[in-house]
């Protein structure tokens, strides 16, 4: 397909961004050394790398405003409009489904399917359908008035369901402990051990419960979104982000006292301080992008940007196809690793330059494509 002709600088800037970290932190050269910046906070807190999801949720809503405002505007048929966001979810959740379930087929012992009785349900790419499809058809149907309404719901109902709502041989509000707060018990009843992220075994970070907060998180880059639309001075627009952004940071950092910031269960302060970070982050870009015309230093982040979903997803799949090919005794992967990274550079260092390698590998794969207008959309 070919690339449009107009977009957004400043959100396919940020966009580029947020998947090129995704990426970064996703491919280090081993789980084992990683600089501390590039690993998710163990519970409470958060590091860089706690911002990328978010973030990308956030730009999911903003992009929402632009994909859906003019078709409303011109008068549409909701119900059309609402067919195009049913398949999208659908098209996503699927993507993300085979993401969990690659590789397909195996070949030891035996030829044969997979065993998926103990996929995994959940994932970021469903996580993203699902916040995507339920904003998106409020977006459609409703005006900005319940839009705010729906998301200070989203943040005060999650709030007071974990707080509040004991849990078997638990209690209520105990979220200290990774398998004793009212998420993980909702994640354990409806998938069960075997169909949640087995690195956790007692919740699923892109769980039901914690999908709740996710939607008033894009729901926050809905508003921003009109903001942008907004035919005002492009300098007082980003006056007015920063200010926003800022309040939110400081709204999410308070209301951390009383419900920690918490990437893993979502929290509705974690929700908050994110969005608010990223709406600085986008106002940021768009003061030097837009308003200064400075644009030479985003065509690396536009090249990633406007093509995201397939990075993200094509990224994945080599990743796994690596673990699954074997030299001697040892991944594909483990045997560049340590071949060619560590070779010359020790620990944390080499497995950071694996990293940066893969990121700077697909972004030239991303380049040759956006020379050719190919863009590949869900």
């Amino acid at each position: 397909m070919s690339a449009p002709s107009h977009r957004i600088v400043a959100v396919d800037v940020l966009r580029g961004a947020t998947i090129a970290g995704m990426i970064l932190v996703n491919n280090p050269g081993s789980w084992s050394n990683v600089y501390a910046p590039l690993r998710h906070a163990k519970w409470h807190g958060w590091t860089p790398t706690d911002l990328v999801f978010p973030f990308f949720l956030f730009l999911v809503g903003v992009s929402i405003v632009f994909a859906l405002q003019k078709r409303i505007d011109a008068g549409l048929p909701r119900g059309d409009l609402l067919k195009k966001v049913g398949i999208r979810t659908a098209a996503l959740f699927g993507i993300g489904l085979f993401l969990n379930a690659f590789p397909i087929l195996t070949f030891e012992p035996e030829f044969g399917f997979r065993d998926f009785s103990t996929l995994r349900i959940p994932g970021v790419l469903q996580r993203i359908a699902i916040c995507y499809g339920i904003t998106a058809t409020m977006f459609v149907f409703w005006q900005k008035r319940a839009l705010v309404i729906a998301c200070l719901a989203c943040l005060f109902v999650y709030w007071a369901l974990m707080s509040w709502v004991p849990v078997p041989e638990h209690g209520a509000g105990q979220i200290d402990g990774k398998g004793t707060h009212l998420s993980a018990y909702v994640d354990m009843l409806v998938f069960g051990e075997a169909h949640v992220w087995r690195s956790a075994k007692v919740y699923d970070p892109e769980g039901l419960l914690s999908t709740i907060p996710a939607v008033g998180t894009t729901l926050l880059g809905v508003f921003v979104g009109l903001e942008l639309v907004r035919k005002i001075d492009p300098l007082d627009k980003v006056v007015r982000l920063f200010v926003r952004g800022a309040l939110l940071v400081l709204a999410g950092y308070a209301w951390s006292w009383a419900f920690p910031i918490n990437k893993p269960i979502w929290t509705s302060s974690y929700a908050v301080f994110t969005a608010g970070q990223a709406t600085c982050a986008l106002a940021l870009i768009a003061y030097f992008a837009d308003v200064r015309g400075y644009r030479g230093w985003t065509e690396p982040f536009r090249i990633y940007g406007v093509n995201a979903l397939t990075v993200f997803v094509m990224s994945g799949l080599v990743a796994k196809s690596m673990f699954l090919i074997r030299i001697g005794d040892q991944s594909l992967k483990g045997w560049v690793y340590e071949h060619v990274f560590l070779s010359w550079a020790d620990g944390k260092f080499a497995s950071l330059m694996f990293a940066l390698t893969w990121v700077a590998g697909w972004y030239v794969v991303l380049r040759l494509m956006y020379r050719r207008g190919i863009v590949i959309r869900v």
